[in-house]
């Protein structure tokens, strides 16, 4: 029987997320996947937002919301796999309960504020160009190593190489059980 694997995507959700398309087609045949709009999911439209750090407004407008369905929807236990602001939605999910067996967050919004980490292996990794990467004395105090790709923004996960890097790293750490506490 197949891992179960609940993809969450950014706040563009399938809007913009051609990119979702390329992980699916990698990692159907491994996993039993469950994949989360998150627009869908944190109920907003990320059309009405204006500031320039969209992604910090849609957490603020969309988090609880958010963190609520995905504890509604998600009773079994799992493997995440996470990108932009659907890191911080699981992330705070596994903190009130949700059964996680694993998170991988790319580029995971406002991670130095949290204070407490979900109890699961987590591998998180960021692109060195993005402007909120979690400090190195967040990583320490949390014992997460960080993956901080060079070259890359925000939106590193929609590059093919990422794509596949991501993939290979995911299945590695869930056959191996690689993943750090």
């Amino acid at each position: 029987m197949a891992e179960r694997l609940v993809i969450v995507s950014d706040m563009w959700g399938s809007k913009k997320g051609l990119w979702i398309t390329s992980y699916l087609g990698y990692l159907q045949q491994y996993f039993d996947i469950v994949y989360y709009d998150l627009q869908q999911l944190a109920d907003v439209d990320p059309s009405t937002l204006s500031s320039d750090h969209k992604c910090h407004e849609f957490l603020k407008e969309g988090l609880d919301t958010g963190v609520n369905q995905l504890l509604k929807k998600e009773s079994l236990p799992s493997h995440y796999l996470t990108f932009c602001s659907g890191g911080t939605i699981a992330w705070q999910a596994a903190l009130r309960g949700l059964p996680m067996k694993s998170l991988y967050a790319v580029s995971a919004k406002n991670l130095n504020s949290m204070e407490e980490k979900p109890k699961c292996p987590i591998k998180l990794v960021f692109g060195e160009n993005q402007w909120d990467i979690p400090s190195e004395e967040w990583s320490g105090k949390m014992n997460i190593p960080l993956d901080i790709v060079k070259n890359f923004g925000n939106e590193l996960y929609s590059d093919e190489v990422i794509i596949q890097k991501v993939c290979l790293s995911l299945l590695e750490s869930v056959i191996k059980k690689q993943f750090h506490y």
